[in-house]
């Protein structure tokens, strides 16, 4: 079964994106508020996908999606963030974001960047 690590501060944000995940059927097998606890609980679970938050306290998820690729460089990290410009993105894909969503949350949106990823899953 596929897994995955949801990263937001707004606790209503993961409850939210939980919802979406098991839905598609994807179990959730974690969820982090901030950056350091993110790479803490992908060194524990290595779920198949990270969904990361860009603003949090702390570390934030460009700094955090940078330290999970340096411990697997085939992690796959889809970046969702209300901070939605051009140069956000391009750091984000530079950080090691194999996709990038913008807030507010769209259903559709989320499951084709998921199914896009877990098709070209090789582990």
């Amino acid at each position: 079964m596929n897994s995955i690590l949801i990263v937001d501060d707004t606790a209503f944000t993961r409850l939210v994106l939980r919802n979406m995940f098991e839905k598609l059927g994807i179990e959730v097998v974690a969820e982090a508020d901030s950056g350091e606890e993110a790479v803490r609980n992908y060194c524990l679970y290595r779920p198949s996908l990270v969904m990361m938050d860009i603003t949090m306290p702390g570390m934030n998820g460009l700094a955090a999606s940078r330290k999970i690729i340096e411990l697997d460089k085939d992690a796959k990290i889809i970046i969702c963030s209300a901070v939605a410009r051009r140069d956000t993105v391009i750091k984000a894909i530079q950080a090691g974001a194999r996709d990038f969503i913008a807030k507010p949350l769209q259903f559709e949106r989320i499951e084709w960047a998921v199914q896009n990823l877990l098709e070209t899953d090789t582990r």
